[in-house]
């Protein structure tokens, strides 16, 4: 069994694919009983092997459903993708503040990694707009947890990266969703005049992406007729919401087609403080080649706030700042991408940023859950 990420393997010994909180926790019961781990795992869209384990997965996917619909939130099993989710509330008018780019992920891998969205600049991460968590404890206690019910436990797992317990079931909070959208782009020739266009202009969704060349910021502004003020030199493009939201799924055919999808994915992404970014992308973009990246690659720049989501660590004027890297033919090897990311993280920790997802390493005292 492999991840995305493509260069770590692994074959449990037993898959549970569980319907409900109780066969998770009978699962971890047994597993204590052997000595056995217990990895969770939706869609293996981990890039470290952080899905993968030789002992026991969980294969969430089972539990997908859709349990409650109201008009301000949904609960849904922890399986259920983020198309899943929009499909179920885009009749509705309503979505999560917050999706992911690519839609195929599941809600409870994206809360447990925190969940960065191109909205996150609002409304914060994907875990900083949960309103209620079913969790089964390293115990196998089923627990329910909010923010002000069992708030340690609740703040824990939610970009825990599972360590404090597995999550069942979210409810989630909706807010309108838009009929169709307003997609601007443009271009800069500074990282720094990115990351300051990202806090200055006026959008619903926005995103960033270094460019042969340049830099590229991608306003979108839900049921709008004309541009943010102030832009120039905008490409202009109307799409329906739905297309919006779906916008991956071409890109993701055709990296199928002609085989990258598959390769490794070292990706390497790290938060940093926004006073910091500049300084950090430049340097990591100018010791970059093509190799560095691979045929499909991809570099990310987004300014966002994080939200009150303490296992995120992130400072709260944060720029996420990703590269997607492939290991594709005639590039550099996934282990030599491995090297360049451990090398951007350490730049990242001097600043005080942060890898994203969250490592396994948690500072001490930081967070005590409880499931009592």
């Amino acid at each position: 069994m492999r991840d995305f990420g493509g260069m770590i393997s692994r074959s449990p010994r037993l898959v549970v694919r569980p319907t409900s909180a109780s066969e998770i926790a009978d699962a971890i019961q047994d597993a204590e009983t052997d000595g056995a781990a217990v990895i969770a795992r939706g869609c293996g869209h981990s890039t470290c092997g952080e899905s993968l384990t030789d002992d026991i997965t969980l294969d969430m996917r089972s539990m997908a459903s859709i349990h409650r619909l109201d008009d301000d939130r949904v609960t849904v099993g922890a399986g259920a993708t983020w198309r899943e989710v929009l499909e179920a509330t885009l009749p509705r008018g309503l979505m999560p503040p917050v999706l992911t780019d690519y839609l195929d992920l599941t809600v409870g891998g994206t809360l447990s990694a925190a969940g960065i969205g191109g909205t996150s600049h609002i409304h914060g991460t994907q875990a900083a707009n949960v309103l209620e968590l079913e969790v089964v404890t390293p115990t196998a206690r089923i627990v329910t947890c909010t923010p002000v019910h069992r708030r340690q436990l609740f703040d824990a797992v939610r970009a825990g990266m599972g360590r404090h317990g597995v999550i069942a079931a979210a409810t989630l909070r909706l807010v309108a969703a838009p009929e169709r959208v307003l997609s601007c782009r443009v271009r800069y020739d500074s990282v720094a005049k990115l990351i300051a266009a990202q806090r200055r202009i006026k959008a619903d969704h926005i995103s960033g992406q270094a460019k042969s060349g340049g830099f590229e910021v991608k306003a979108v502004l839900y049921d709008a007729t004309r541009p943010p003020a102030g832009l120039s030199s905008t490409d202009v493009e109307e799409l329906a919401f739905i297309d919006f939201a779906d916008r991956m799924r071409p890109d993701v055919a055709k990296l199928v087609e002609i085989g990258e999808w598959d390769r490794p994915h070292p990706w390497g992404q790290v938060i940093v403080p926004a006073a910091h970014a500049g300084a950090i992308i430049e340097r990591t973009l100018a010791d970059a080649t093509p190799s560095d990246l691979g045929l499909s690659g991809v570099v990310l720049i987004k300014r966002f706030h994080p939200g009150q989501v303490p296992m995120l660590r992130a400072p709260s004027d944060a720029v996420i700042f990703g590269l997607l890297r492939t290991a594709s033919p005639g590039c550099h090897s996934a282990a030599e991408m491995s090297a360049a990311n451990d090398r951007l993280y350490n730049s990242a920790g001097a600043v005080g940023g942060v890898p994203y997802p969250p490592t396994a390493t948690v500072e001490v005292g930081a967070v005590a859950p409880t499931d009592a």
